[in-house]
């Protein structure tokens, strides 16, 4: 509000220097003298019409300069929750893997940008086991170091996802079928070695079982993971924490 009495005054001031400068310049030429109610006029008048003028006049602009950062403010706040928001829609909320839709329609848009690669189908061993004996939350950070070791294991242009349950899946971007299987045995062995502990400090092993199946370009992502997860059963009926191909 200062601001705006402050700006208000400079332009009365101004404005009476202007009226002041007009008179004395013009009135002697027209034969006329600039004294007595004429000086007062030329004084008082643009003070009374300039400070109301003035007034409303920077009110009003300050209150549209408010409004419009305000309104900027609350464009990025929507631009920034649209974006988590985005985030939150193709992201499973606990690892932060891709969830089943998304990494299901990643898939597709591989297959018909005609990519081959390794599709992985993997599930934690025993996991209900865990839950039952230690508890929702020792399975959740079960899930977690998982969810962040297949992440961290990942190349740039593969796709990790988290399909439901303890069951994770990961695309090899244009990976051979050697490929496909030293990074299921990496990831076989990485799952093998995280050291996860109950609140009572006990140790508790983790394994998983993985079923792979290599990708010609043009796949059927459908009929590809259909044709993992076959191969994951086998990994499971053969005895779990095996890669099976």
């Amino acid at each position: 509000m200062y601001k705006i009495l402050g700006k208000t005054l400079a332009v009365a001031v101004l404005s009476t220097l202007a009226s002041l400068l007009i008179s004395f310049a013009f009135v002697p030429l027209m034969g006329g003298q600039v004294a007595g109610a004429g000086l007062v006029m030329t004084i008082a008048c643009p003070i009374v019409i300039s400070i109301p003028a003035s007034l409303v006049h920077f009110y009003l602009g300050e209150k549209l300069r408010s409004t419009n950062t305000a309104l900027a403010a609350a464009r990025d706040e929507l631009a920034a929750a649209y974006t988590r928001l985005q985030h939150q829609a193709r992201r499973d909320a606990l690892t932060g893997l891709l969830n089943r839709a998304t990494f299901m329609t990643e898939l597709e848009t591989r297959s018909q940008a005609g990519m081959h690669g390794g599709l992985l189908f993997l599930d934690l061993d025993h996991f209900k086991s865990i839950n039952d004996r230690f508890g929702h939350a020792t399975g959740d950070a079960a899930l977690e170091r998982v969810g962040a070791l297949l992440s961290e294991l990942a190349r740039e242009d593969d796709i990790v996802g988290r399909l439901g349950g303890e069951e994770f899946a990961i695309f090899l971007n244009a990976a051979s079928p050697a490929r496909m299987l030293d990074h299921s045995q990496t990831v076989r062995e990485a799952v093998e070695a995280i050291d996860l502990f109950s609140s009572s400090g006990q140790r508790i092993p983790l394994g998983i079982s993985i079923g792979a199946f290599h990708c010609a370009p043009r796949f059927n992502p459908a009929e590809a993971l259909a044709a993992s997860d076959r191969n994951l059963y086998r990994a499971k009926s053969s005895g779990r924490n095996m890669v099976v191909a």
